[in-house]
């Protein structure tokens, strides 16, 4: 199978990378407006599967229950990079809920962006499972099972009921047949799923028009969601990352996973987006998605703005120096 160019890399004016993929654009009938490759690419979701791994936890009142405050919640969706006011946010987080850093099955590690990594470093510390990009998703995990009675010492199995739910909420949200889901073992250690692109951008559009989940308590729930994403986007990825960007639009729900994948979702638009960057670069996302929220002529330009501030066309050196540019070919 052979897959469209959607963005190309220029340095010196001699092309240096070439990133091919699919990109999926759909209206609130769920029907394609936009197509660049084939939409039925089976995709697997990666950490964009996060806001409906977090569903089962704000369908109960766990929240509540542990006084949590929305910024808390908001790590249960989060691929969080260790900055200072992730580090303060997990403390608390597992403090209320009464875990300990052991039960994690995610593997320890250094905080991800450079600066706190080098601080952390710096300070000798040794890594943490809590510092894991993944560790709010399974502190929520812990903490629902627990709620529920399910027992947590098998909490990543397939066939535990907690991933059993969230497989049957990622066939529900994005229609897709059991038998045409693949699934795997994410970076984390818990499943993973894949499905057509298009299914994947029908899951997001449900998060910003809630009333297409038929289960009133998953409807709630995607609501729920959507609110501490957009109050918390620094705690959902980190300042200067395009998720955060995304969020800080309160029309927007986004996330991101690795290798590439990125959907998004427009609240008064009613339009979902899901891309896959076969590279699997991240780099080129807030171009990409730039240059799409501008042909659908979205009208917060100042959120296009952010993301071309994070990454704009031009190619810039370690001096600022521009030295090259990156095409969008939608």
């Amino acid at each position: 199978m052979t897959f469209p160019v959607i963005a190309k890399e220029f340095r010196g004016g001699e092309l240096e990378n070439t990133h091919q993929g699919i990109i999926c654009v759909l209206n609130e009938k769920k029907e394609i407006v936009y197509e660049k490759g084939n939409a039925e690419h089976s995709t697997f979701y990666r950490s964009a599967m996060k806001p409906i791994q977090a569903i089962p936890i704000f369908t109960t009142n766990v929240i509540e229950k542990y006084n949590l405050s929305n910024r808390e919640a908001a790590l249960f969706t989060a691929s969080q990079r260790g900055e200072e006011y992730h580090q303060d946010a997990l403390e608390s987080l597992m403090k209320k809920l009464q875990l300990s850093e052991e039960m994690l099955v995610c593997n320890k590690s250094y905080p991800l962006n450079e600066e706190p990594k080098q601080t952390y470093i710096w300070e000798h510390k040794p890594p943490r499972r809590l510092l894991h990009n993944c560790s709010g998703k399974h502190l929520g995990f812990l903490a629902y099972s627990r709620e529920r009675g399910y027992g947590i010492d098998r909490y990543t199995e397939l066939n535990h009921p907690l991933q059993q739910e969230v497989l049957h909420l990622v066939a529900d949200l994005s229609e897709t047949p059991f038998d045409q889901i693949n699934t795997a073992v994410d970076g984390c250690g818990v499943p993973v799923h894949g499905v057509p692109l298009k299914n994947m951008a029908i899951s997001f559009l449900k998060f910003v028009v809630p009333e297409l989940n038929k289960d009133l308590k998953t409807a709630d729930a995607v609501k729920k969601i959507g609110n501490v994403m957009n109050q918390h986007p620094e705690i959902v990825a980190s300042h200067n990352f395009i998720c955060t960007a995304l969020l800080e639009d309160n029309n927007i729900i986004a996330k991101g996973g690795a290798q590439g994948v990125y959907c998004l979702a427009l609240k008064k638009e009613k339009i979902s987006i899901a891309l896959k960057v076969l590279s699997g670069s991240e780099l080129v996302w807030p171009v990409i998605v730039a240059e799409l929220l501008k042909d659908l002529n979205y009208s917060n330009t100042d959120t296009i703005d952010r993301l071309l501030e994070i990454r704009s066309n031009s190619i810039r050196n370690d001096n600022g120096k521009i030295v090259g540019e990156t095409k969008v070919f939608l």
